[in-house]
């Protein structure tokens, strides 16, 4: 049984590309390094033994000398720092047409047409902001108006908001639905549009994460597909089938957190996950001998980077690395483990958006030897190496 194990750590970025301006970031910007530096240095004993000190200077993280996995920083070939682009990318999408974004808000039109299809009543906010932020700042006037959040970022996102407690979580997911399609049929070129489910407790508005839905843009034929049509199975854990718009996925299950999505991960990769119960009901009943695991662990980005949360983005990071050395345990010499991120959020420079910059990889198998990939161009390198396993 060949497999292959894709995580991907949202938003580790690892250094400024040379665009990043065009991206309105700052040369400076360097994810790992500086939560490394705030953090006085992370504890990070199984990534640091695969080659992750090897990539850069990162502080509390060594180099080794006879590295377990081959190490390398990526570039991204698309003009994009979002988490569709940069999946999609890894998938073997490169998108040479940025995703439209909307720095004073959407056109009235569009708006409009969303009020009249969903029939709301009103919106407010419909500027880019901060998701905690504007939540804070108008849930007294949601309540009174019962209008939904709608707001946008550097990203291209549409992104709704309410208290499930006033107005139903599948409400919510059918607004974004009609969203999606007046989106998609009026040609707006909108990557995501994300629902952003919370609740008042202990007297604050608190997103609700494992409630939080993406609604993207379906991607043209990608390595799921392929491996998919084939007769594989492709396995999605976090959002990732929501950024993939459920295209070439046989099996998903959402998480609620990092650590969830961890164990699901190694459940997987110890078979001990219940496939049946998370199979898509059109799939086939009969798959080959190859397997696809693709994780998405989005709290780094989710919960920290955009919140400038350093600390938290570091104990993220410890966490994660935790669970590597279990995963790597449960692996057979068929198995090949992939390690890396999709863009940046650098929690310690000014702003709350995603930054433009490279990616650490780490790229393991217990016949592999260590060594030094350097700079290798293109997200879609992942897309290549998922080919050549699993012969396809």
């Amino acid at each position: 049984m060949k497999r292959v194990i894709v995580t991907v750590i949202d938003s580790m970025g690892t250094g400024a590309m040379p665009d990043c301006r065009e991206f309105n970031d700052t040369p400076q910007c360097n994810t790992l390094k500086h939560v490394c530096e705030f953090n006085n240095g992370l504890n990070v004993p199984n990534m640091e033994k695969m080659g992750l000190g090897n990539i850069q200077d990162y502080k509390g993280i060594k180099k080794v000398n006879n590295p377990t996995a081959e190490y390398g920083i990526m570039e991204e070939k698309s003009k994009g720092k979002d988490t569709t682009t940069g999946h999609w990318e890894m998938a073997g999408l490169v998108s040479q047409k940025p995703f439209a974004t909307f720095p004073n808000g959407f056109p009235d039109e569009l708006i409009e047409e969303f009020i009249k299809q969903t029939k709301c009543g009103g919106v407010l906010a419909n500027i880019p902001a901060s998701g905690t932020a504007i939540i804070a700042e108008l849930n007294e006037e949601h309540h009174k108006t019962k209008f939904p959040i709608v707001y946008t970022s550097a990203d291209s996102v549409f992104q709704i908001a309410v208290d499930t407690d006033l107005i139903p979580l599948e409400t919510l997911y059918e607004w974004c639905e009609t969203a999606r399609k007046i989106l998609d049929d009026g040609g707006w070129n909108v990557s995501r549009v994300i629902a952003r489910p919370y609740k008042i407790i202990d007297g604050k508005p608190t997103r609700i994460s494992k409630d939080r839905r993406d609604y993207s843009m379906v991607p043209s034929h990608t390595v799921l597909n392929e491996i998919k049509d084939k007769g594989g199975k492709v396995i999605a854990i976090g959002k990732i089938e929501d950024i993939f718009s459920k295209s070439g996925i046989t099996h998903a299950i959402h998480t609620g957190s990092n650590k969830e999505g961890l164990e699901l991960t190694l459940k997987a990769v110890k078979n001990e996950l219940n496939l049946e119960k998370i199979a898509y009901p059109s799939n086939n009943k009969t798959f080959n001998d190859k397997t696809f695991i693709f994780t998405n662990l989005v709290d780094t980005d989710m919960l920290y980077g955009h919140r400038n949360d350093a600390a938290g983005y570091g104990r993220a990071i410890e966490e994660i690395d935790t669970y590597v050395d279990d995963i790597i345990d449960a692996m057979n010499e068929d198995d090949l483990l992939i390690i890396t991120a999709d863009h940046g959020c650098d929690p310690t420079v000014e702003g709350t958006d995603h930054t433009r910059e490279y990616v650490p990889v780490l790229i393991y198998n217990k016949n592999i030897k260590g060594e030094n990939l350097g700079m290798i161009k293109g997200f879609d390198y992942i897309a290549d190496r998922i080919k050549k396993w699993l012969n396809i």
